[in-house]
């Protein structure tokens, strides 16, 4: 048996996965890597300032679903056709473990959880347990004439209309990334319903949506049910 003992916890604006970035880097989220009592020494970051990219490793905490199925159907193919599992990035995996790459934009040092790693360009969910962290290194992890096989195909963004109130509950740089997060359509692929509305949660907000003709169009921004509850 190997045992893996989360070493942090990932922070941002989006607790549920309706709604993430498909991919890390996709969209200029920020985020934090707050790490566990036993990890904050500021020793186990030494020199991590020169680094401009991190790979973080994760549990898929918001997947619990076990499947003995070694095919998978990804969403870039529409849901339609199957490709097998170790091909594709697919939280349906034998061992559920993320890889993400990261954009390090600074360290805060806070009175009560210790170093925090301040980040960019995230698809995790807020709480996501981080089972490592590691620097990224250009001369080795980057590869500009990699091929990207079935997923190499160019996606087609969204325009996004945000409603007048967007500019009083959220910050401009909190619009931006909303819209950014938006352009690449969450919803599944095989959904393509022009009078369903959707939901996601941003921010401690409800933020509904419908898209008809490439266009999302943002219909109401509303406290979460969770942030009326705390309150």
């Amino acid at each position: 048996m190997i045992e893996l003992h989360p070493v942090a916890v990932y922070r941002c604006d989006l607790p549920e996965k309706f709604g993430l970035p498909r991919q890390s880097g996709l969209v200029d989220l920020p985020g934090r890597v707050e790490f566990l009592p036993a990890y904050r020494d500021p020793a186990a970051i030494r020199g991590i300032e020169g680094f401009s990219h991190l790979w973080l490793l994760w549990l898929f905490s918001h997947n619990r679903a076990e499947s003995d199925s070694l095919t998978v159907r990804p969403p870039r193919l529409g849901g339609n056709e199957r490709r097998g599992v170790f091909a594709t990035r697919s939280p349906y995996r034998p061992n559920p473990i993320g890889l993400s790459s990261v954009r390090l934009v600074g360290v805060e040092q806070d009175p009560r959880l210790g170093p925090v790693l301040l980040v960019r360009g995230g698809d995790l969910v807020s709480g996501t347990p981080i089972l490592d962290v590691k620097p990224y290194l250009p001369f080795t992890d980057a590869h500009p004439d990699a091929t990207a096989g079935f997923a190499g195909r160019p996606e087609t963004l969204c325009a996004v209309e945000l409603p007048p109130e967007a500019r009083t509950l959220l910050s401009p740089d909190r619009q931006a990334q909303l819209v950014s997060l938006l352009s690449h359509d969450p919803r599944p692929a095989y959904q393509d319903d022009p009078t369903r509305v959707y939901g996601l949660t941003y921010a401690d907000f409800d933020v509904r949506f419908s898209i008809e003709d490439g266009t999302l169009r943002v219909l109401s921004i509303l406290p979460s049910s969770r942030d009326r509850a705390e309150n």
